[in-house]
């Protein structure tokens, strides 16, 4: 048995090159929604050997430790999978990004205060990025669940003193860091902890809800790193290996979102559009009139046109009306429409927001399109149905220079020949910013709660008897 023992412990870094071939497979299957089951997979066998191989590695003491952490997160975890509605999963994702940089904070600390060690300057180094990636992880990551939550202590901060004082944090977080690095000073070592803390809640509380989704995208990059951190402090590969793959993919898929919001990450992380946002919604004082209708109105035209467009926006999260859309899509397939779904990269408040819900009813893949497939198809539709989404169909993005959100590439809903738009109001959307598509002539705005709308849809076509 012991003979078994050491030749695994022995053949380590072979298991954990396997390991991490399975992990490149996942982020390939995970492209694509067709694949994505299968990377999924890929994943999980690829997690198994990774811990069973550290199994072999740990020492008894430490191997009981390990068991009853992960018997622990089990359960929790079940418990969660099992709890959390689709509507709550990019708060539930920020939560798991915190715990990754609270455990790297925790194994950081724990390794400094481990007596009889003396730590090489590598190590420190290693000790000191870590840590403060953690940290700032960790709090910048309970403060975007906070706001995805809704929660009333994750209060947007505004004013010309926040990015005085961001400096000033980032400053003596690094002072004291370095401090560390050059003296082994412990109390150094705690504030640099303590201020990174507040500095990783100072960066993200002042940025505006309309930008989450790159937040998300960055703090997934971040946990990343902070696992990587991990690695190099255990000497782990494994960890080394996921923790890098899992921050640079997240780096470029943020990369991807603010190209499709036509922002720079810098812009994004320091800049923001909450202020301008606000300034601009304050212009358009003027009296504008819109044009309401019924669900029974929609549904006669939706089944009396040839091509429908449906785009999902997080009003459908928010109202958990991803199945009855997938009822009212067979319908209308029935009837003969051609219908298809448009997704914007940024639409909702996590990457991929629109394309989970609608998988999880179980919506063809085929017929999910994104922003540049399915932009050009716009002019020749008959009917788009857009259901909760706002700033992503906004054409002052194309049209009006001075618009916050000038620039940024839209799904062109507005070329259509009919545009029906379900909403609770007329109020602004995240970005905080007015949309002019719901003011013209062929949009109608059919308001209530997105579910019991699309419900409403639904029971009008069934009973015109066809």
């Amino acid at each position: 048995m012991n003979e078994n023992l050491n030749w695994v412990a022995q053949h380590a870094d072979w298991f954990y090159l396997i390991g991490a071939v399975l992990f490149i497979l996942t982020l390939r299957g995970l492209s694509s929604p067709k694949t994505a089951i299968r990377g999924n997979r890929f994943g999980m066998i690829g997690m198994a050997i990774a811990i069973i191989t550290t199994f072999f590695l740990a020492p008894s003491p430490v191997f009981v430790l390990i068991v009853g952490a992960m018997v622990l997160g089990a359960v929790v975890g079940t418990w969660k999978a099992r709890t959390v509605a689709m509507t709550q999963m990019p708060e539930t994702v920020a939560l798991m990004h915190s715990l990754v940089g609270l455990s790297a904070v925790a194994i950081a600390l724990a390794s400094v205060l481990h007596t009889g060690v003396e730590h090489s300057t590598n190590a420190r180094f290693e000790l000191f990025v870590g840590c403060f990636i953690g940290a700032i992880t960790f709090s910048a990551s309970m403060f975007a669940f906070g706001k995805l939550a809704a929660k009333s202590w994750a209060k947007t901060l505004k004013g010309t003193w926040v990015k005085p004082v961001q400096a000033l944090l980032f400053i003596a977080m690094l002072a004291f860091g370095i401090m560390y690095f050059t003296t082994q000073s412990m109390p150094a070592f705690y504030a640099m902890t303590i201020l990174a803390i507040i500095f990783g809640w100072m960066w993200i509380a002042p940025i505006g809800g309309g930008d989450m989704p790159v937040v998300v995208s960055l703090l997934n990059s971040f946990s990343g790193w902070a696992a990587a951190g991990i690695g190099f402090t255990l000497g782990n590969s494994m960890l080394i290996i996921a923790g890098s793959l899992v921050g640079s993919s997240g780096a470029i898929l943020s990369y991807i979102m603010c190209k499709a919001m036509n922002r720079s990450l810098l812009n994004v992380l320091f800049g923001g559009m909450s202020s301008s946002s606000a300034a601009a919604t304050e212009e358009d004082t003027g009296p504008k009139t819109y044009r309401t209708g019924s669900p029974e109105d929609a549904a006669f035209m939706m089944e009396n046109s040839s091509s429908v467009v449906i785009v999902p926006g997080y009003g459908m999260a928010q109202g958990r009306a991803q199945n009855a859309v997938k009822e009212l899509y067979e319908m209308l397939k029935e009837e003969g429409v051609d219908v298809r779904f448009a997704i914007h990269p940024v639409a909702g408040r996590m990457p991929g927001h629109m394309n989970v819900l609608l998988a999880e009813a179980d919506v063809p893949y085929e017929d999910i399109l994104e922003m540049d497939e399915i932009n050009s198809d716009f002019a020749g539709t008959d009917v788009v149905l857009i259901i909760g989404a706002n700033d992503v169909v906004n054409p002052a993005a194309k049209d009006d220079p001075n618009s916050p959100i000038f620039g940024m590439p839209i799904l062109e809903a507005n070329k259509a020949q009919t545009v029906m738009v379900i909403k609770r109001s007329m109020s602004a959307g995240y970005a905080g910013l007015d949309n002019s598509l719901f003011y013209m002539d062929k949009t109608m705005m059919i308001f209530g709660d997105a579910k019991k709308v699309v419900e409403d849809m639904i029971r009008h076509i069934n009973g015109t008897g066809h």
